[in-house]
């Protein structure tokens, strides 16, 4: 049987979901145990407090995959005084492994927003609040013959992805001019000789998250002993990583039958919501825990509703009759992430099983 290595684990995550990506307050990763022992048994959960860890015990799994990190800040002690002390020494007293997986996995296409718009109903899904400042753009030169290649290799990579798009590129022709030194051992070409050769100038845009990879690619497929190259960041919107979700019903829907069918998809209690507007629902704002930095967004956009937890009474205010804000709660919002952690891990990895916390971690109770 394959021996699977928590890293292992981790990498693929964040191959889905890079570290990268989370927001700066964030604390996702790995914060308790070693990346190099082998998985036992992995236990996802939303949140991971004390009865989390002991059902990970009872099911004898040596890592638990949580959305939410239980250490978000500095721990100055561990004497067991609060909740957080407390869990992180049951962890570790019991060899077992705490990785959560947040904000990243808030950022991404097919990450938790999309599972929310999944269980809606929502198709022609896009970022609502697409990140800046995540891309880069290669330019590289390459003899005309040898450009196939390279571009295969780099579109392997995952470089010239753009929306919906992929294997982008521009090329445009032209003279390139080099001279070996006596040290050289060059592909074309002979020492102290100048050399004129048609290559291709080639341009490509790449999430910045894959850059190495995409050098990597580079070196290996160029012909050149010394491959010529530079990379340049970009601030332009990555419409694949952002915040929030935006996306449309398959027919206008009633204001409160599309509360109504909410409650039942989402498996939640109560709705906070503002006044119902006198037209119809379609197209529907998602972003999954505290999402209302996101409502000007939403409305800007045009959409009809904005889905999303934790909003203050004044915030509510902010909808000014332009928008139906629908707060289901935080905890409701996301507690289909173990559904998709769950799928991910299990499509992923065969050598151990991997169980849902049965343990319900919302903090907040309805009557």
């Amino acid at each position: 049987m394959e021996t699977v290595k928590i890293k292992d684990v981790t990498s693929h995550l964040e191959s889905l979901a890079p570290s990268a990506y989370q927001e700066s307050y964030d604390n996702s990763g790995l914060i308790t145990g070693n990346p190099d022992w082998t998985v036992k048994g992995v236990l996802v959960t939303l949140d991971c407090i004390e009865t989390v860890v002991e059902e990970a015990i009872q099911q004898k799994c040596n890592l638990i995959v949580a959305h939410h990190p239980i250490v978000f800040k500095g721990l100055k002690r561990l004497t067991g005084k609060t909740y957080v002390e407390r869990t992180i020494i049951k962890a570790i007293k019991n060899d077992i492994a705490i990785y959560a997986i947040h904000t990243n996995l808030d950022n991404v296409q097919n990450g938790v927003n999309y599972k929310i718009a999944e269980k809606i109903g929502l198709s022609g899904l896009k970022i609502l609040a697409p990140k800046p400042d995540t891309l880069s753009k290669l330019v590289t030169f390459v003899p005309k013959d040898s450009a196939p290649a390279v571009l295969e290799a780099l579109h392997k990579e995952g470089a010239g992805n753009i929306g919906n798009y992929k294997n982008c590129s521009f090329r445009t022709v032209g003279t390139g001019t080099f001279q070996p030194t006596e040290e050289a051992n060059p592909k074309i070409g002979k020492a102290g000789k100048l050399e004129q050769v048609e290559e291709i100038r080639i341009e490509l845009i790449f999430p910045t998250v894959l850059e190495s990879k995409i050098l990597t690619a580079l070196k290996k497929s160029h012909p050149y002993e010394e491959v010529a190259y530079y990379i340049t960041s970009l601030c332009n919107d990555n419409q694949g990583v952002g915040s929030g979700v935006i996306g449309i019903l398959d027919a206008p829907t009633e204001p409160k039958a599309f509360l109504e069918r909410l409650k039942v998809k989402m498996n939640t209690a109560c709705i906070r919501h503002t006044a119902l507007p006198g037209t119809p629902i379609q197209k529907v704002a998602i972003c999954g825990g505290a999402g209302s930095f996101l409502l000007p967004i939403a409305k800007a956009k045009g959409a009809d509703v904005f889905v999303s937890a934790d909003f203050k009474y004044h915030e509510f205010f902010d909808a000014e009759g332009q928008i139906l804000i629908a707060d289901i709660g935080h905890y409701e919002s996301e507690q289909f992430t173990k559904d998709l952690l769950k799928e991910v891990l299990e499509k992923k990895f065969t050598s151990f099983a991997v169980y849902f916390s049965k343990s319900v971690t919302n903090p907040i109770s309805y009557l």
